[in-house]
């Protein structure tokens, strides 16, 4: 109660003593031709809101100190405006980027894309939109240096730089979005595009405010469920989009208002759809992806009974049958904002390549309470059928915000985000729930703005708590609490044309569990607390792992010429191992495997539990950008090294297990058998590049290339499974008036850096294409899109995918949609 106590104090202080009067400042802001600019943000810095000026330009905000404006348009560089309280009216003048300018709400520092030390990605506006997918992996598979892991397009998780899974920190306006998308690539994200104002993709490390999880990356999605602005009068938006592939109707809504700095959002999504079209390939229903890889190790082609094979033109069990809804409420004064909000997910979605051939399910023994419901619901009512295997996710996430600016000397604002998330996914065969994955999720992130001897940065505290469990016949992970303290700081100071950025996180971390393993004689002096043995075969073991992880950051930004800079960061990051990678032992039937975690060891067929040596993984990478964002011209381009010691990974061991005969070796034929992988760890190195240019030929006519390269292998020069394949692009985009049209042509290489029992995997080539209109109705404006994916109908494979044969992608699809706004 004491720190509270401090907390407490501390706060009213720096409230009572904060001033009390109010100037106003008005402004407008013009380009480089002196002609208004319309819907520029105005933020002043220290405080959480921003005003938007009109379409004369013009704006007013509130200010009681001296300050300073930061003032954002896409496709216009920032500006940053020193002001006194009495200064009366401003005038701003930005100039236009050949590279897309956006605030990085994740930057934690007010940033945009081109200014921070370390890569970032930003998908906003139309843009987004047009790009909106369910999962997204599939939104941001595009982006240079960006994959997607595949497991059909109703489960797609990001692959930042050949790193996902528990590398890629997945966050909603900044707290962890807290599924089970980590568990297995089954598991599909929580969070949706089209509601989204902007996704932010951060490249390398990220762990000094958002924690190990991000040793690879983050994607932070960025709504207005909390709204931070002051909402005056009613605005919305309605959409509605078809897509010929899988025959998916897609609904979203936005409705936002406010009076005396009280304001609602609301939006929901609502999209069903069916199995999704492919050109035609050959079925593999009845092989395991360990004999894919067994029958093209040595040929790389299909054997001749291959050729007799049924030939599908659409993948089995895709369907996708989903609702979300968002409601948020806040208040927002000139020093404060208050907010509050709560947001539901109901989604269904079908599960390709799932077969339990050799596994029985009493499922009547592993019932458990809270499905009875589930278990006797219609599934012919919503279009499922009986025997397919699909998922059914619900999530309920409730967020709160408190944000007060001080605006004195040094403290300029206080921060503090809450979220609270019950997740829960549940395996459904025949109608009957097999197994049911859980976590309830609770997060505090605190921190202080502050200024101090030139330097600007934050101070704050990160706590997290998850508590997981996994229930019924194939639950191969065990019930787990994972709990962290850190604390962190991130410091930025101006010396001339360069802008030096230093960053250190120090971060308890604890993982709690109890495993069940089987009893053997030479183990009964086992380390552990022996809870009980049950029917004197298996015993119950308390585990505990303890890690304090350590991570920092030296980075800066130097801006050598107007228009141009270069950035380079180096950074050192530490992250302990997650549930499934420490102590996985069981059948995950999604991806026909049999797993086990680091905690394991396998001595001729048996398997032991011995997680005495648990090193953390640890990533040293160094990043440097190059970027030009003025003139006709622009573009982005960086380079990473990635040397991490106790890389985790997963291994296919050789093995197979059957619930027959146990584990064994893979000569044995035995029906339903699947392959053995075990996580490992060992040093790797990755590396690679990204390109992004932008040339304006014209006013109308804008031409961008796009590329991106990954090697990623062991420190003994074998390859790491399932690197993503390089691609390359082009894309060609004309805009007149109200018109935008674009066609996009993406090439992925072939892939054949594989690792042992791994296929290689053929190149394909993408061509893309969509239209959009804007015009007015009744006042109100609308925007109509045609979209044309995958033109040419090629049939592609994804490397990066576990189901990668009986999952092929999508084939051509027509997409028809509107938005209107009012």
């Amino acid at each position: 109660m004491k720190k509270y106590s401090i907390l407490a104090t501390a706060i009213f202080a720096a409230l009572s003593s904060a001033p009390l009067y109010a100037a106003q400042i008005s402004g407008k802001v013009v380009d480089s031709k002196n002609q208004p600019i319309s819907g520029a943000k105005i933020h002043l810095h220290g405080k959480k809101q921003t005003v938007l000026s009109d379409r004369f330009g013009k704006f007013t905000i509130n200010t009681d100190a001296d300050s300073q404006l930061h003032i954002s348009k896409n496709n216009y560089i920032d500006e940053r405006i020193d002001i006194t309280s009495d200064q009366g009216n401003v005038l701003v003048s930005l100039k236009p980027s050949s590279v897309e300018s956006i605030v990085v709400y994740a930057s934690a520092l007010h940033k945009n894309n081109l200014e921070m030390a370390s890569p970032v990605t930003v998908l906003s506006g139309d843009e987004l939109k047009k790009q909106a997918k369910p999962t997204l992996g599939e939104t941001l598979k595009g982006q240079p240096g960006i994959n997607a892991s595949y497991f059909g397009p109703v489960s797609s998780s990001p692959i930042i730089r050949g790193l996902d899974g528990p590398r890629v920190k997945i966050t909603q306006n900044g707290l962890d979005s807290s599924d089970a998308s980590r568990i297995g690539p089954d598991h599909a994200t929580s969070n949706e595009s089209l509601s989204a104002e902007q996704i932010e993709v951060l490249r390398g490390p990220a762990t000094l405010l958002y924690g190990s999880g991000a040793i690879g990356g983050v994607v932070n999605v960025v709504d207005n469920r909390i709204p931070t602005d002051i909402i005056e009068s009613p605005t919305g938006a309605v959409g509605y989009s078809f897509d010929t592939v899988s025959n998916t109707n897609t609904y979203a809504a936005l409705f936002e208002t406010g009076k005396d700095g009280f304001n609602f959002h609301f939006d929901g999504v609502v999209r069903n759809g069916k199995d999704y079209d492919t050109p035609e390939y050959p079925s593999h229903e009845e092989h395991s992806d360990h004999d894919e890889h067994e029958a093209h190790e040595e040929h790389g082609e299909h054997d001749e009974h291959e050729e007799h094979e049924e030939l599908l033109k659409s993948v089995p069990n895709t369907f996708i049958d989903s609702q979300q809804v968002n409601f948020g409420t806040s208040y927002v004064n000139d020093h404060l904002t208050l907010g509050f909000s709560f947001g539901r997910i109901d989604t269904d979605y079908g599960i390709p390549a799932h077969s339990h051939a050799g596994h029985d399910h009493d499922h009547e023994e592993h019932e458990h309470e809270g499905h009875e419901e589930d278990e006797h619901e219609s599934h012919e009512d919503e279009g499922h059928n009986e025997e397919s295997v699909f998922a059914r996710v619900k999530q309920d996430r409730w967020q709160a915000l408190f944000n007060y600016a001080l605006h004195n000397d040094y403290i300029e604002n206080i921060n503090v985000k809450a979220g609270f998330t019950d997740y829960q996914h549940s395996e459904i065969e025949g109608g009957t729930v097999g197994t049911t994955f859980k976590n309830k999720t609770s997060e505090l992130r605190t921190s202080l703005e502050h200024k101090l001897a030139g330097w600007h940065g934050i101070i704050g505290y990160h706590f997290s708590d998850s508590d997981y469990e996994a229930q019924g016949a194939e639950a191969f992970t065990p019930a787990t609490e994972t709990t962290s303290h850190a604390l962190y700081v991130l410091e930025e100071k101006k010396f001339g044309d360069f802008t030096l950025e230093l960053g250190a996180r120090i971060e308890d971390y604890k993982l709690s569990s109890v495993i069940t393993e089987e009893a053997h004689e030479e183990h009964d002096e086992h380390e552990h607390e022996d809870e009980h043995e049950e029917h004197g075969e298996k015993r119950l073991l308390a585990y505990e792992l303890n890690q304090t992880n350590m991570s920092y950051s030296i980075g800066g930004v130097y801006d050598y010429a107007e228009g141009q800079n270069i950035a380079v960061n180096l950074s050192h990051s530490e992250r302990s191992p997650l549930t499934a990678e420490l102590l996985s032992n069981g059948t995950h039937i999604a991806t026909s495997t049999y797993e086990l975690g680091l905690g394991y060891h396998l001595e001729e067929g048996e398997i032991h539990f011995e997680p005495e040596n648990i090193d953390q993984e640890v990533s040293t990478n160094f990043d440097i950008s190059f970027r030009k964002f003025t003139g006709e011209f622009g573009y982005t381009l960086n380079f990473f090294y990635n040397d991490v010691e106790n890389y985790y990974y997963q291994e296919n061991t050789g093995l197979i297990y059957s619930s027959e005969h146990g584990i064994e070796e893979a000569d044995h034929e035995h029906e339903g058998a699947l392959p053995v992988y075990r996580f490992k760890s060992q040093n790797a190195e990755l590396y690679g590049f990204e390109l992004d240019t932008h040339y304006k030929l014209n006013e109308e006519n804008t031409v961008k290339l796009f590329a991106d390269s990954i090697t990623a292998k062991l420190k003994d020069s074998s390859y790491l499974p399932r690197i993503p394949s390089n691609k390359i692009g082009v894309k060609y985009e004309y805009a007149l008036e109200n018109l935008v049209a674009d066609v996009t042509v993406t090439h992925y290489a072939s892939q054949n850096k594989i690792t042992a029992y791994e296929s290689k995997t053929d190149g394909y080539t993408l061509v893309d294409f969509s239209m959009q209109y804007d015009f007015d109705i009744a006042g109100n404006d609308v925007m109509a899109y045609f979209n044309i994916d995958n033109l040419t109908d090629e049939l592609g494979f994804v490397h990066t995918s576990v189901i990668k044969e009986q999952a092929p992608l999508p084939g051509r699809n027509f997409k028809l949609g509107f938005r209107a706004f009012f």
